[in-house]
């Protein structure tokens, strides 16, 4: 396996987060409980782990930028254009699965 210098990893690893990031956000008909219920993560978590790394840098910088950052836009305005409400499947789906049973998500 090539090994990376620390900072070619890092950049490799951001340019893998924009991507990510931008393909959630031209994936509006995905909604997070999906993502949830099929990979234990949504893009609000996303916005959770960047303000944990946040945090353990010292950077002082607000969940709610943080989430504007994740979904391209506030969360209040991207909640208003593309949240729908969750069907009884999705809900009954999010309870059985691990992400369901940890009590972070809930």
């Amino acid at each position: 396996m090539t090994q990376l210098d620390p900072k070619t990893q890092t950049e490799l690893e951001a340019a893998a987060f924009r991507r990510l990031t931008k393909h959630l956000r031209e994936r509006v008909d995905v909604q997070n409980i999906d993502l949830m219920n099929l990979a234990g993560f949504c893009r609000n978590c996303l916005s959770n782990w960047l303000k944990d790394a946040a945090d353990e840098q010292g950077v002082m910088i607000g969940k709610e930028d943080l989430r504007t950052q994740v979904y391209g836009m506030p969360y209040d305005q991207w909640k208003q254009l593309y949240q729908r409400e969750a069907t009884p499947d999705q809900v009954r789906a999010f309870a059985q699965s691990p992400a369901g049973q940890n009590k972070a998500h809930g």
